[in-house]
């Protein structure tokens, strides 16, 4: 089933439509998967196709969506809230590499905590359903820039 039929169905189950504004502000989300939009952006997208829209049914959509597991948010401490479509596929979300120079975010696909949620689960008899993880550090491009940066600086 596609993700839009599955979208109408679960506002169906709840009581909600599938309105035009909800149905773009998933299609943004959907179309721009990888991109780490935050909710401003989102909403900009939405008013290219319908300008009359506040940016206050677009948080309200956000929202709704969370809720209903199609989207789930990500905070990567600049200040937004970000959002990506869920994917059924994945055991655990995935993780992030995000550089402090530029700010890109590039995702990992690997599941790299298996190992240590066994531990957990063994050590401390604690079941791990999810996890999150971020890495901090410089992007190919910035250490490039930072590397040849380095080889203009005049000698002592």
């Amino acid at each position: 089933m596609s993700k839009l039929k599955d979208l109408n169905k679960m506002l169906k189950e709840r009581g909600y439509k599938l309105t035009n504004q909800r149905q773009r502000v998933f299609e943004v989300v959907s179309e721009n998967e990888g991109n780490h939009l935050n909710s401003l952006e989102i909403y900009e997208h939405v008013r290219k196709k319908y300008p009359d829209i506040g940016v206050a049914t677009v948080y309200r959509t956000l929202a709704l969506l969370e809720d209903m597991g199609l989207i789930y948010g990500v905070d990567f401490e600049d200040g937004f809230r970000r959002y990506e479509l869920a994917n059924d596929n994945e055991e655990h979300r995935h993780h992030h590499l995000i550089c402090i120079e530029c700010g890109s975010i590039r995702e990992v696909q690997e599941d790299l905590l298996g190992t240590i949620e066994e531990a957990i689960s063994h050590k401390h008899n604690f079941k791990v359903m999810n996890h999150r993880v971020k890495f901090y550090g410089y992007c190919a491009k910035c250490q490039e820039k930072m590397a040849g940066s380095k080889q203009d600086e005049p000698e002592s």
